[in-house]
């Protein structure tokens, strides 16, 4: 069986949501018998100016044949900007803008990679499937069209307004298939784009497997970065990340609550600025073993962000034995918690507060709450269910496809 994921940006180097998820899933592929697995992106790291970092051509990463085409522009900023109210704001309101202006967006918005499309038209006859992930980007737009009869569709779909643009009407309707990481992104996606109703998928019943590495040290994680008593934040620091909002809600907290020597520690590159505060901790960019001995050595994982498809790290947190606490404006996040009743989930300051005392002074439920969550990973989130899950769908898209 050969496979070949599509995706923006794919390296060890690569730090997002979307694209490490892509390699952990096209790693674990790779060791099923009988599969070769490939994957097609582009020379970028970044993902706001798309400028080319790594070498073009052909390397291999942990059995995954990855082949990289160099960009051929960088973001601008300005003119992306300010093309973005247009186009979204119409968006907004129920009137999109004519395709041609939204696909000068998408070429704006990047990473615009031209040869992409073209390397596919060129191997489509040597892969069995292509899995696109991610709706929002060049590489699945302008990609997607020239394979759709093999692809699967990844989109990674949740509310927000990009998703309401025009031209993704016609791309949702493509894909020979489409895997979703949970439920609310198929009722999400179901109800957008109607004609993936009738396509195959796997119901919803998706994501990737969590493991624990070998090595975790809370006391050691504490000692390093003189710590005791924090609650943890995992991911880019980043106004669509909604951060501003939980910095807003941590000055606000502090206030209401002076006796509390409970701090916020993040972990993450950081797209906005945080507070200079003795409370907030900003770790940057930590490696596997600092984030999961994090994870272990905190009262719980905080996760503000209103727009998720899956969020990798809640899985983590729930698998590492630790509560959540998570926006409850995002389905997904909210139905994390209401499956696992492993979190806690709010909507607004005064909610936040509340679950944030709850979580630090009920260690019964806390921990009873940590149990949960390592049920919860263990029996939907399994590599061996996840791969099993994928080579279902593949072998039913590549039946269609050979009949």
């Amino acid at each position: 069986m050969k496979v070949c994921f599509v995706v923006q940006r794919y390296g060890e180097e690569v730090n997002g949501g979307a694209e490490a998820y892509t390699r952990e899933v096209a790693e674990h592929l790779a060791q099923l018998p009988g599969y070769e697995v490939a994957c097609l992106t582009t020379c970028a790291i970044d993902y706001v100016s798309w400028k080319n970092e790594y070498e073009p051509g052909v390397t291999t990463i942990k059995g995954v044949k990855v082949e990289r085409i160099a960009n051929e522009a960088t973001r601008d900023e300005k003119s992306f900007n300010k093309l973005c109210g247009e186009v979204l704001g119409a968006a907004a309101t129920g009137n999109p803008l004519p395709l041609d202006r939204e696909e000068d967006w998408m070429n704006k918005q990047g990473p615009f990679c031209p040869g992409l499309p073209r390397r596919l038209r060129e191997i489509k006859d040597e892969y069995d499937v292509f899995i696109f992930v991610c709706y929002l980007y060049y590489t699945t737009y302008f990609g997607l069209p020239e394979v759709a009869e093999k692809a699967i569709f990844i989109p990674t779909a949740h509310e927000e307004t990009p998703i309401h643009l025009g031209m993704f009407k016609r791309m949702f309707d493509l894909p020979a298939a489409f895997y979703y990481n949970t439920v609310e992104e198929k009722e999400l996606t179901n109800k957008l784009f109607p004609s993936s109703i009738s396509k195959p998928d796997n119901g919803g019943k998706g994501g990737v497997g969590v493991e624990l590495p070998t090595h975790i040290d809370a006391e050691e994680f504490k000692k390093k970065y003189n710590l005791d008593n924090f609650m943890l934040y995992v991911g880019r620091i980043d106004e669509n990340k909604c951060c501003p909002e939980l910095f807003k809600y941590w000055e606000e907290y502090k206030k209401r609550n002076p006796n509390s020597d409970l701090k916020l520690v993040l972990m993450g590159k950081e797209i906005v600025e945080v507070p200079k505060r003795d409370d907030v901790v900003s770790l940057g960019f930590v490696s596997e073993e600092d984030k999961f001995s994090g994870l272990a050595a905190s009262k719980f994982l905080v996760l503000p962000s209103k727009f998720e498809s899956l969020s990798i790290v809640v899985l983590e947190a729930m698998k590492s034995n630790k509560p959540v606490l998570v926006s409850g404006e995002c389905p997904v996040l909210k139905g994390h918690c209401v499956r696992s009743n492993a979190g806690l989930y709010y909507s607004g300051y005064y909610e936040f507060e509340g679950c944030v005392n709850y979580l630090t002074t009920h260690d019964d439920v806390v921990a009873l709450m940590g149990e949960n969550g390592i049920k919860y990973v263990d029996n939907d989130y399994s590599w061996p269910a996840i791969c099993n899950g994928y080579d279902k769908l593949i072998r039913s898209i590549v039946g269609n496809t050979k009949s």
